[in-house]
């Protein structure tokens, strides 16, 4: 198991696999666990069908009862239309009024059926498709209602992309490809059963030989179906790497460097080097699934022709007719062909079972971060709050390095708290320990002298109002990229607007063509906007500006912006700063003078803590920063003045 309790796919799987048997006394055991878990793969799929409409799924029960009879009910049609046919063969003298009043009734009885057949199988594709498009959906909605609630540690895992990606690539068509394999079946027990009753009056036998013919093919054929499901999960890595090189090829944010450095080839033959590995594992089990039916193909053939022969020497020789013969090689045929498509669909419901594995295993994942007790507390809002760091380590699931170690600290009500070290020091990390995005691996966050963990997660992020360094760009317009500080209020244009006023984002807004009604990037709409970073940044500093926190995050927050512009974001901050407690991260160290607290964090060790005026005096880690930071600002004004001069 990894770090934090996550459980690799392949472990997860396992768990819903049947042990095989360890000798022969274990084999009625173990087919009877393995039918039970079939079955409750089967019930789970019926009941996502269910789910999405009721109504059809009762529809498409009452279809497969209909195809299950219809052929036998055809093939009596037909025996009686060629029996008439041959009666007027026979007739010494006929006019046209006896011969329509002969044939006349069974033709028309043969071609209204057909008709009929032909509407009800108009509405069985309708209904399939409809219950296609709507399972489809269901399944979807159900993985995005799970994502939203699976921590961001499965996100830092390559297993959960596997699991993910497994998920959603058979989740969406499996479940109605089961269900209508299932009717099939019940389609096509129906009939079989019906043609062995009409058989018996001939060749009693017949149907024993084509179902003992049909077994090395059922064999054979789960065979490759469990292989190709096994190949399938394990080569899910080959189909997100192909999913990578292709997408990066098409990205708009990565397609200028492509270009430039001439990468798009190097993608190219990447894509074509995965494919061609990943292509050649799928041939080899086709051509021998191919292979192995083309023999057992060739030596049914031969059996069929034998019976068919003994069916006509036993109805010429006996008083049958003509349409007695087709009726009963009919019917050798069609329970021919039942067997062969119970064999291939039982072992199509077999394989599309197994990939409901993958969504299984998907839903099964858990959420870890969670109150530690039954009754969560509620976050107090808009009061002062205090949070301490008591002994806090942390490491990133599936490694073995603390990137933050034994970190201890607390922050009173109203403080503001700046964050400075170098890349990588950790800084971004402690603020996902402080919002509980991650739980630490050792010590204990509080909060207001509580476990971070003993309160409600929904009433803890709605006390923070964060900028990450990677914050969001939705492709929404202006004023929802900027609600969404608040998502919870109905949307506030007047909120929105002063918000956007508030980090400088209005400039731009007001010169947009629909102004706060834009939309935003070109994924959906051919119109939308592609602001600049630094435009975005100003959205993003808006929402928290827009956001009823008492508790605010800024990670980089003006990063992408020019020093007028941050100056501005800085004099607005210190008014939305008023009562609240804030966490600042910035590499232009000017920002942490005006700090009550400043925390130095040097390779996930807190290295130095106070104020300025007491780390410039101190004359360490700090002092070191802060000076050459401002001494290259000074040699660059000089630079500049000499320019000038």
């Amino acid at each position: 198991m990894g770090p934090g309790g996550f459980r690799p796919p392949s472990e997860a799987a396992d768990k819903l696999r049947e042990p095989k048997p360890k000798s022969f006394c274990d084999v009625p055991g173990y087919v009877r666990r393995l039918v039970k878990s079939f079955c409750q793969r089967l019930g789970y799929i019926i009941k996502l069908v269910w789910e999405a409409k009721p109504s059809l799924l009762i529809i498409m029960v009452i279809m497969a009862v209909f195809n299950g009879v219809s052929p036998v009910i055809s093939a009596y049609i037909s025996a009686n239309l060629l029996n008439k046919v041959a009666e007027v063969i026979l007739l010494e003298t006929a006019d046209f009024a006896l011969v329509s009043a002969i044939l006349l009734p069974a033709m028309l009885l043969q071609f209204g059926y057909m008709f009929l057949v032909g509407l009800i199988n108009s509405v069985s594709n309708m209904v399939t498709r409809l219950s296609g498009e709507l399972v489809g959906n269901r399944v979807k909605q159900r993985i995005m209602d799970k994502a939203k609630t699976i921590d961001l540690s499965s996100f830092d895992m390559p297993e959960f992309y596997e699991k993910f990606e497994n998920a959603s690539r058979e989740a969406g068509n499996r479940p109605i490809q089961v269900i209508r394999a299932t009717f099939s079946i019940v389609s096509t027990l129906i009939s079989a059963l019906s043609f062995v009753v009409i058989l018996a009056a001939v060749a009693w036998f017949a149907p024993l030989v084509v179902v003992f013919l049909s077994l090395p093919s059922a064999i054979i054929t789960f065979w490759y179906r469990k292989r190709n499901f096994n190949y399938m999960r394990r080569r899910s890595i080959d189909r997100r790497q192909m999913a990578y090189y292709s997408d990066t090829l098409v990205n708009k944010d990565t397609v200028k460097e492509l270009k430039l450095f001439g990468l798009s080839d190097t993608f190219i033959f990447n894509y074509n080097k995965v494919f061609d590995r990943y292509f050649g594992g799928i041939k080899r089990l086709t051509v021998g699934e191919g292979i192995w039916s083309i023999c057992i193909s060739l030596v049914t053939t031969l059996v069929n022709c034998a019976l068919f022969f003994y069916i006509a020497y036993t109805v010429t020789m006996g008083s049958g007719k003509i349409g007695d013969y087709s009726l009963y090689t009919g019917a050798l045929t069609s329970i021919a062909a039942a067997v062969a498509s119970m064999v291939t669909t039982v072992s199509t419901i077999y394989e599309g079972s197994l990939f409901i594995d993958n969504m299984i295993v998907f839903m099964n994942e858990k959420q870890r971060i969670i109150p530690s007790v039954s009754e969560p507390r509620k976050v107090a809002k808009h009061s002062a709050h205090t949070i301490e760091f008591k002994n806090v380590s942390f490491r990133y699931p599936g490694t073995q390095r603390d990137v933050i170690k034994n970190m201890s600290f607390t922050v009173s009500p109203g403080d503001t708290v700046v964050l400075v070290g170098l890349n990588g020091a950790g800084k971004t990390t402690l603020l996902k320990l402080l919002t509980r995005l991650y739980d630490p691996t050792d010590g204990v966050v509080l909060l207001d002298g509580h476990d971070i963990k003993e309160y409600d997660v929904s009433s803890l992020y709605d006390m923070y109002g964060v900028i990450f360094q990677d914050f969001g760009k939705y492709a929404f317009s202006v004023s929802e990229n900027i609600a969404f500080g608040d998502v919870g209020r109905e949307l506030d244009a007047e909120r929105v607007k002063e918000a956007a006023r508030s980090s400088a984002a209005d400039e731009f807004i007001e010169c947009l063509p629909d102004g706060y009604d834009t939309p935003l990037m070109r994924v959906f709409d051919k119109n939308g906007i592609e602001p600049s970073i630094g435009q975005w940044q100003k959205l993003a500093i808006a929402r928290a500006f827009y956001s009823d926190s008492d508790v605010l995050i800024l990670d980089e927050p003006t990063a992408s912006l020019d020093a007028i512009a941050e100056q501005e974001i800085f004099n607005q901050l210190d008014k939305l700063r008023e009562d609240k407690t804030t966490f600042f991260v910035s590499h232009r160290l000017s920002s942490a003078t005006m700090a009550s607290k400043i925390l130095v964090v040097d390779g996930g060790v807190l290295a130095e803590e106070g104020t300025h005026a007491e780390l410039m005096a101190k004359k360490g880690i700090y002092h070191n920063l802060f000076t050459t930071q401002a001494n290259r600002y000074v040699a660059e004004h000089a630079e500049n003045e000499s320019r000038i001069n």
